[in-house]
């Protein structure tokens, strides 16, 4: 099973603290790094699209990946355009994982209707896929290097009954390690290969400095275990990579 860290914002007062820690995690041996997108929730976190570029230009080796980003709240175009720009940039390192979020005040500040979510998700992913699929939105040629003109990798997080769409609709899946607990992630994980599943990621591992690592170890071995491809863990202030990093050879 492949390790990846999320990227932590800290609290603003040094401006490289992203470059730092997409540095420092990939000097460390993580396999991927990762941008998760909050907002309107009593603190401040980076765009992920400039979160990722910033690593991007960081780093050369670490697959780099959203988890997750909030499609209703997007142009799709606009979506397109940045991926196409971040992969691009990253040399086609970009793990685009998208949902409709589960958070109204995210919706709220962005004068959104968070009831229709799923509805609207499902508008701009149509939209998102024909501009990966073509190279096009509505009529007009989006021209997309032909490097990058594919798209990035789609993949969904989500849970419940789209956990079968994740399998046969996207090219991965990613479950919330925050959210779910361990078993449940696993019994998710059988209906997603089940139904025909590709890459399997659990995100958002929480770990804090009181946090016993060798209970971690024992969590993260498990999600190895249940057949997860990837595991995303979130180090908070206080937390060794290098020691997490070990967990898992």
């Amino acid at each position: 099973m492949r390790l990846g860290a999320l990227l932590v914002p800290g609290d603003g007062s040094e401006a490289s603290v992203i470059a730092d820690q997409a540095k420092n995690l990939e000097a460390a041996g993580y396999d991927s790094i990762w941008s998760a997108q909050a907002m309107g929730r009593g603190f401040m976190m980076h765009d992920p699209f400039i979160c990722l570029a910033v690593a991007a230009a960081v780093t050369g080796k670490a697959e780099l990946g959203m988890a997750i980003l909030q499609l209703p709240l997007y142009n799709a175009t606009d979506v397109a355009m940045k991926a196409f720009s971040l992969a691009q940039v990253s040399g086609n390192r970009l793990l685009l994982g998208v949902g409709a979020g589960s958070t109204e005040a995210d919706y709220q500040i962005h004068g959104e209707d968070f009831q229709n979510r799923f509805r609207t998700f499902n508008e701009r992913l149509s939209q998102l896929r024909e501009a990966f699929a073509e190279g096009t939105a509505k009529g007009g040629d989006l021209n997309p290097w032909p490097g990058v003109a594919a798209g990035p990798p789609l993949l969904f997080g989500t849970w419940g009954g789209n956990v079968a769409t994740a399998a046969t609709e996207f090219d991965g899946w990613i479950a919330s390690g925050m959210h779910r607990s361990p078993d449940e992630c696993a019994a998710a994980l059988e209906v997603y290969r089940n139904s025909g599943g590709g890459r399997a990621v659990v995100s958002t591992i929480r770990i804090f400095a009181e946090t016993d690592l060798g209970e971690m170890k024992d969590i993260l071995l498990g999600y190895a275990d249940a057949g997860f491809d990837d595991a995303v863990v979130m180090c908070q202030p206080g937390v060794s990579i290098d020691d997490v990093r070990a967990l898992i050879s």
